[in-house]
């Protein structure tokens, strides 16, 4: 009888003696190495600036942050392996608006962001430039715009596939000026940067460094940018905005996310070092080297900066007719 008093104690005690591992392991956050999956391809913008981050991740904490390249499909393959991850904080992602924003309301997708995935920060962004072939007749966006609407249809406009931030940020001046151009989808930006140069297409929003050394050779124009302000890297290109064209804020941001889940205490100790190295010299000279705007977002505000971006990106997908429903 004792006996069975006594493991029905034990077994009374086993559940709360459970959660001291757990706690602890939380507080402990890391204690082994940790994965950063990275849903595109060695080399590319995300992986190099998620490699960068890793590298201070490992020097604050002293475990190893390990870049797993998970490419394919936008991006999406990789955020699914973060969102089927256990919700422990050791699966990190670096992502873009893609698969975290648009390409769920394009598509059917094994995860749901909204409850399988966990925003962290906001590592860097980057506007969208809208350059145009050199020998387009046109100066300014007004010129520009005014041609579209003389011959709506007539003219092309290069992206890097459909369902890219470079068609949505065209669709979307499209949508705001109420004009209408044709959409050419290539597969990379040197593919279309060179399509445009080659007056395959006439027009592209392409990220900063696909463009700029052909604007210094004189073959491409550049005549607005896609960002609420001015960012360093095109400070001598104006806004949208600022050229009378509202509704134009198409940035191409990197960002750490990780699983759905994952506890605010693991959640606190990773963005309390993150904020450190984003805030390190060093570390926003190389975002910056990469083309990015260093931002620092806390996971409150980034969550809210996805749910302002939302909408913005569902009227866009819905009138280029992108929409899933």
């Amino acid at each position: 009888m004792n006996k069975f008093v006594a493991l029905a104690a034990v077994a009374a005690l086993a559940p709360t003696a459970a959660l001291v591992p757990a706690t602890a392991q939380a507080e402990d956050w890391p204690t082994r190495s940790v994965t950063v999956v990275v849903g595109f391809g060695a080399g590319s913008t995300p992986d190099l600036l998620a490699r960068a981050v890793a590298e201070g991740l490992q020097e604050r904490f002293g475990q190893p942050f390990v870049v797993d390249n998970r490419p394919g499909a936008g991006g999406n393959i990789g955020l699914d392996a973060v969102a089927q991850a256990d919700p422990d904080g050791y699966t990190l992602g670096v992502t873009i608006p893609g698969p975290l924003i648009v390409n769920p309301m394009r598509m059917d997708l094994m995860y749901d962001p909204a409850t399988d995935i966990r925003p962290v920060t906001m590592l860097g962004t980057q506007p969208s430039v809208l350059a145009v072939n050199a020998d387009l007749e046109v100066e300014t966006l007004e010129e520009l715009l005014d041609l579209l609407r003389a011959d709506p249809g007539a003219y092309n406009y290069a992206s890097i596939g459909v369902g890219s931030i470079s068609q949505l940020a065209m669709e979307m001046v499209a949508l705001a000026s109420g004009t209408e151009v044709e959409h050419i989808p290539y597969t990379s930006s040197p593919e279309a940067v060179q399509a445009v140069i080659g007056n395959e297409a006439q027009m592209a929003t392409m990220p900063p460094l696909a463009v700029l050394s052909h604007a210094e050779a004189g073959t491409l124009r550049l005549l607005a940018q896609t960002s609420a302000e001015r960012m360093d890297i095109v400070a001598d290109v104006p806004t949208f905005a600022e050229l009378g064209v509202d509704g134009v804020q198409a940035e191409a941001w990197n960002a750490l996310v990780t699983t759905g889940g994952v506890s605010d205490a693991v959640i606190d100790t990773l963005y309390g070092a993150l904020a450190e190295l984003l805030a390190d010299p060093d570390m926003q000279a190389r975002i910056s080297a990469l083309g990015f705007q260093p931002v620092q977002m806390t996971p409150a505000e980034f969550e809210a900066r996805i749910a302002e971006e939302t909408p913005r990106w569902r009227a866009v997908l819905q009138a280029a007719d992108l929409l899933n429903e």
